[in-house]
């Protein structure tokens, strides 16, 4: 049984403030980051740092996300209860369990067999709803008929806007996206029609995530 002590509770509370003075103000993002534990989604020999900004490592070289990354890309998504929410990247499985917290119908992609294996069980573990899936995110969910989505959301950096990705985003809805090679900057496309001249992009400024992996083998 894993815990959420009153100290971790009160650290986390902090961490939220933290996120208040640093421009968050979707209260249903700081909700759900203030719900979440985030030491459940690292080695416990981290939990000391679980509630600082800062990225850690969770294996196969891949991070867990700064917490404010994390609430400034939901943010950007504005999701709202019942939306379907396909993630490119499950990670370690937080920024899927805050958008579970949100009530997005959640649906994750992640190519790290290793990592894979033990977020979908860690996911579950925790009832957190969300569906999972081992695949190239770079061509999201092409084999299986969940879409098209709401929001998508991806926590790699892309060195381009995926097509077929926007393919599988609905007319009207929200894309959050680190561009770039390196340092990348963060986008939210908002689908106004088919046509990419219809695509309204928005920058927010630059961010470091590692690459997503795209014609690589997984491993």
């Amino acid at each position: 049984m894993m815990q959420d002590t009153y100290k971790h509770k009160g650290l986390r509370q902090q961490m939220v403030e933290g996120l208040r003075r640093k421009g968050i103000s979707d209260e249903a993002v700081l909700q759900a980051m203030a719900d979440v534990p985030r030491h459940w989604f690292i080695d416990s020999a981290l939990d000391a740092y679980a509630y600082e900004d800062r990225a850690l490592k969770i294996g196969c070289e891949q991070t867990i996300s700064h917490p404010s990354t994390v609430a400034m890309q939901s943010q950007l998504l504005a999701v709202q209860p019942g939306m379907k929410v396909l993630e490119i990247g499950t990670g370690s499985g937080y920024q899927t369990a805050v958008l579970c917290r949100m009530g997005a119908k959640v649906f994750s992609v992640e190519r790290q067999k290793g990592l894979f294996d033990h977020t979908r069980r860690l996911l579950a573990d925790l009832r957190y709803r969300a569906k999972c899936f081992l695949g190239d995110g770079y061509k999201g969910l092409q084999e299986v008929n969940y879409g098209p989505y709401d929001r998508i959301i991806v926590t790699c950096g892309a060195p381009e806007v995926p097509p077929s990705l926007m393919a599988q985003l609905k007319v009207g809805g929200i894309m959050v996206i680190p561009l770039g090679e390196g340092e990348q900057e963060m986008l939210r496309i908002t689908k106004q029609g088919e046509a990419r001249e219809q695509w309204l992009v928005e920058k927010f400024g630059t961010y470091s995530f590692v690459p997503m992996l795209d014609g690589r083998q997984m491993r």
